[in-house]
């Protein structure tokens, strides 16, 4: 994992825009090889649209053959509510590019079958022969997407429901009023993220920074799902000193060594020629398709965490693990174990005379 870190959050956004800017142009997408971005929402990202967006007018990156999934989208509001994030995706960055319409895919929480959705949104991604670059951005909790505390890491695009927290930190976009704020999202899971060929979170401030402390200095878990990056070949995690404030100095010097010894040797992220670029001679949806269900190595054009072994893709939402057969049970009581006492060999013998002689003195 490269985790960079910058003085505030301009320049931390000012990294992650070139960082895709230099991944797009690098690619050299075309209409029949797109690349695709996986985007958030959220007050993080609004630094990286805005910089992107002044990029494009300025020449420097074009987005027509770009094709964007977004992370995640409240259930029961209209699209157009102010609130919702098909209408803070066009407000914010779509409408000031050249992205085609039709190129733009957000999950529909008005569908009329939440769950069909949410099917057909992990087989469009597939359609689409895969992520390249997946941006996110995450909670106080460490949530990626709306994968709340708790969520699966074999998690697909499903219906989920918001936590508490997360309702009441959004409620400052509803007027601060939680009744306002809906109170479930369709989102794409952990297993979706983490199969993106590569992911890229930004984390600003200093409220994120018991987050990003969980996230980077312990393990992988379930309660702090942006912890499962560590599962991932590729990731990158950019943040601001303010984020930092939860981690320990050593560690905060050693990824600021890693990144200053990189650029003396000419380098920063570096990847498989086949992530940058992308397979130009074989169709990306080629690649995906004939990727086999069982067990097999990951490899440059379709990463494969460790969660992805414990699944067998059953269906385009294959959810949950596979369950090994259980054998038969067998009670096991600790009387059983001990067996019947031998009463005639008893460390105090015949107690009940005891006592009454006792009771008689």
């Amino acid at each position: 994992m490269r985790l960079i870190i910058r003085d505030d959050s301009d320049n931390a956004s000012s990294y992650v825009a070139n960082y895709i800017i230099d991944r797009i142009n690098h690619f050299g997408p075309t209409p029949s090889h797109p690349f695709v971005l996986g985007l958030p929402t959220g007050s993080s990202s609004l630094g990286v649209y805005k910089i992107l967006v002044e990029k494009y007018k300025a020449g420097l990156v074009s987005f027509e053959n770009v094709v964007t999934f977004n992370m995640d989208e409240y259930v029961g509001i209209p699209r157009d509510h102010p609130e919702s994030y098909h209408s803070f995706m066009w407000k914010h960055f779509f409408s000031h590019v050249n992205i085609k319409p039709d190129n733009v895919n957000i999950p529909n929480g008005n569908a009329p079958n939440l769950e069909a959705e949410c099917v057909e949104y992990e087989a469009k991604i597939k359609r689409s022969g895969g992520i390249d670059l997946f941006l996110g951005g995450i909670g106080e909790d460490g949530h990626i997407a709306f994968n709340e505390p708790g969520s699966s890491l074999a998690s697909r695009t499903r219906v989920k429901t918001l936590a508490y927290d997360t309702i009441l930190s959004n409620s400052r976009f509803f007027d601060n009023d939680v009744e306002k704020v809906p109170k479930m999202a369709l989102t794409v899971g952990v297993q979706t993220v983490l199969e993106a060929r590569e992911v890229v979170v930004i984390i600003l401030g200093a409220r994120k920074a018991l987050a990003l402390q969980r996230c980077i200095e312990q393990g992988v878990n379930h309660m702090w799902t942006l912890s499962s990056l560590q599962l991932h070949p590729h990731p990158m995690v950019v943040c601001d000193e303010d984020a930092t404030l939860e981690l320990q100095v050593k560690t905060v010097k050693y990824f600021k060594s890693i990144e200053k010894v990189a650029k003396e040797q000419g380098f920063e992220q570096i990847l498989p020629s086949a992530i940058r670029t992308g397979t130009k001679d074989i169709p990306k949806t080629v690649v995906q398709e004939s990727q086999s269900p069982t067990l097999q190595s990951p490899t440059i054009l379709a990463p494969q965490p460790m969660t992805s072994q414990l699944l067998r893709a059953t269906s385009p939402a294959a959810e949950y693990p596979v369950r090994s057969v259980s054998p038969d049970l067998v009670p096991d009581r600790m009387a059983d174990r001990v067996g019947v006492p031998d009463l005639s060999r008893r460390l105090t013998p015949n107690p009940e005379q005891q006592r009454v002689t006792s009771v008689g003195a």
